[in-house]
């Protein structure tokens, strides 16, 4: 049966495969560097969005040495809107890695790959296959789904027990391809186009009759999930604070802990809303003298924010504030700046604060 499956999936992969940059070499082989960045950029991420991300990346970044000798916030800005930022730091760590250790080119082994920040049994399976074209497998949502229905698997597909059966279903699938990352390419493209959560299209699939859950009707009730967990809302509060009085000339940001959500980026000094807080303004007034050591007087509010994170969702409201005790120290922020509303574009900033930015300068032009 493996075998079957692995050469429908390769002739369906050969005439049905998306026209995307990465995916394009005249030359044949799959270019490490770009299955490497393309992968990264595409976890949990549409590759709608992807696309452009790439093209820009590629066209600043063009090697494993380029990004190397790039600095940090160069690489956090041109990621800027895409989200989860470990991403880039750990590319931009990992290439500096690639380049002391391996003289510039990503290793050909899964136990080298795996020593590289950020890269995971999916990446490392991916590069190896798509790239040098070795049986190793790979596993992500696409492919765990069209798995699940293939061998009916009926456990839940979060258990770490399931998770092994999965891998080594998708093991000895490529193991058995002559074509191991068109295979693997295949896997997940199934999973994309046509294996979807909801409503699979299985008239048109090419491995309808290997799957065990179609022939059993069930092919919508797997994967098998446990019940989601309610997402958590948190109120944040962040101070847009100007040098002197408001309408000054420049305002404050400080810089993120490198280690942390949304290491390494810029953003208007803000904080979460405690239990012992009376109101947000108070919340902003602790989270200032705490990051920065400086008291501020908190003003009107210039937007609210509403944004989703992986684990939480945030509320996030900013107010005009000044600072009328103390000089702005790094305290339990990285670094901090005085900048403008020209300038800040040069600073790689969360989505929420460009949000913030851009309510600012509404405010301008309407003032």
């Amino acid at each position: 049966m493996h075998q079957q499956i692995a050469d429908r999936l390769t002739a369906w992969h050969a005439e049905n495969l998306r026209d995307l940059p990465w995916r394009r070499n005249p030359a044949g082989a799959r270019d490490a560097y770009a299955v490497w960045i393309s992968e990264v950029m595409a976890q949990q991420t549409r590759l709608s969005v992807v696309v452009d991300y790439f093209n820009r990346w590629m066209a600043r970044f063009p090697t494993v040495e380029r990004l190397a000798n790039s600095d940090q916030q160069e690489v956090l800005k041109l990621w800027e809107g895409l989200g989860y930022y470990s991403r880039a730091r750990n590319l931009h760590r990992a290439a500096q890695i690639i380049m002391a250790e391996f003289g510039g080119r990503l290793p050909r082994t899964r136990r080298e790959l795996l020593m590289l920040p950020g890269i995971g049994e999916y990446t490392a399976g991916a590069i190896l296959s798509l790239s040098f074209g070795l049986p190793e497998p790979v596993l992500d949502g696409n492919a765990k789904r069209v798995i699940s229905r293939l061998w009916d698997i009926d456990e839940k597909i979060d258990l770490p027990a399931t998770e092994r059966r999965l891998w080594n279903l998708s093991r000895r699938m490529v193991e058995a391809a002559a074509l191991p990352g068109a295979m693997n390419e295949g896997l997940m493209e199934l999973g994309a186009l046509l294996c979807r959560r909801r409503n699979p299209l299985c008239g048109a699939c090419p491995l309808r009759p290997c799957c065990l859950a179609r022939e059993r009707g069930v092919q919508n009730e797997r994967p098998v999930r446990s019940p989601g967990k309610k997402t958590p809302h948190v109120e944040v509060a962040a101070a847009v604070i100007w040098e002197g009085v408001r309408g000054g000339s420049r305002l404050l940001i400080s810089k993120r802990p490198e280690k942390g959500l949304l290491g390494g980026m810029w953003s208007f000094p803000n904080g979460a809303r405690d239990a012992a807080d009376k109101d947000l303004p108070a919340s902003l007034e602790r989270a200032v003298r705490q990051g920065l050591g400086v008291a501020i007087t908190v003003g009107e509010q210039v937007t609210t924010v509403d944004h989703a994170f992986t684990h939480f969702r945030m509320t996030l409201a900013a107010f005009h504030a000044r600072i009328h005790t103390g000089i702005p120290r790094a305290l339990g922020v990285a670094d901090w700046c005085w900048t403008t509303l020209d300038e800040i574009d040069r600073f790689p900033c969360p989505v929420p604060d460009r949000k913030i930015i851009g309510a600012l300068r509404d405010q301008e032009e309407n003032a």
